[in-house]
């Protein structure tokens, strides 16, 4: 068996009921709460091919930046700002791996949005980028979506990100930071349509984390989504979009129409 603290760790669905645990090869470690809680224990193991993968993490909130790739500003022909534009979106938005995302049928246009997440390991308040790194439980994949349209007619952003299912994560959280060159991309039915670095970032995730927590304070699980590089695009019901992370994993949803 690996070493437990450095496993990747989320959520698994067994006998119908939701548990934290820790991925090791073919098996889930089971625990009695998730794996960044310093007394977290292990109660028992399951096979992963009998279970299904939820959400690694439930967050009190979802903090998200905008304009955090120059290309993808451009894209949207929109200036990047001087200091981060942060948005939240709600913890009713946040699904897991498989799960549909649901379009709105007030939305003539619902965006697929590649994303690194920071997931947030410990309470803090107001930290100094040099200490960021010890408030963070691990990364994992995300999808901003985001109904473009209800966005632009609004002129800010929060009901255009804030539909339920607009924020799936997932499949589970790694300990570490990818390296600068780690690939962010989101594919369709399996063809690439979007495709970033984590070093293309304008600012950098421990960066990102200590800006935030200078603004409000950051509860362990708490969720920071680091922006999307260029290459957004519609989501058509019936199709599959999958966000990967190069080190993290792989977080396909498939989308169906909403009533």
């Amino acid at each position: 068996m690996s070493a437990p603290d450095l496993l990747p760790f989320g959520r698994v669905l067994v006998d119908g009921a939701p548990r934290y645990c820790l991925f090791d090869g073919d098996e889930a470690r089971l625990l009695d709460r998730p794996a960044f809680a310093p007394e977290a224990r292990e109660t028992g193991v399951v096979a992963l091919p009998g279970v299904a993968l939820l959400a690694p993490v439930l967050p009190a909130k979802v903090v998200a930046v905008g304009l955090n790739y120059r290309a993808h500003a451009a894209e949207l022909s929109m200036d990047v700002k001087a200091e981060p534009i942060l948005f939240l979106k709600p913890p009713s938005a946040v699904i897991g791996p498989r799960e549909p995302i649901v379009l709105p049928a007030r939305s003539a246009q619902v965006d697929y949005e590649a994303e690194l997440a920071l997931v947030v390991g410990r309470r803090c308040r107001a930290v100094e980028p040099d200490a960021a790194a010890g408030c963070v439980a691990g990364y994992t994949c995300g999808n901003d979506v985001t109904a473009r349209d209800l966005q632009a007619l609004d002129g800010q952003w929060t009901r255009g990100k804030s539909f339920d299912t607009f924020c799936p994560l997932g499949p589970w959280i790694v300990r570490e930071l990818p390296p600068a060159g780690a690939a962010v991309t989101a594919a369709l039915d399996g063809a690439e349509v979007q495709r970033g670095r984590v070093g293309d970032m304008i600012v950098e995730p421990l960066a990102l984390l200590s800006f935030v927590s200078k603004i409000m304070t950051l509860e362990p699980g708490d969720v920071l989504m680091t922006g999307t590089p260029p290459g957004v695009g519609p989501l058509a019901a019936g199709q599959v979009v999958t966000v990967e992370v190069t080190g993290v994993g792989r977080l396909s949803n498939p989308v169906v129409a909403g009533g």
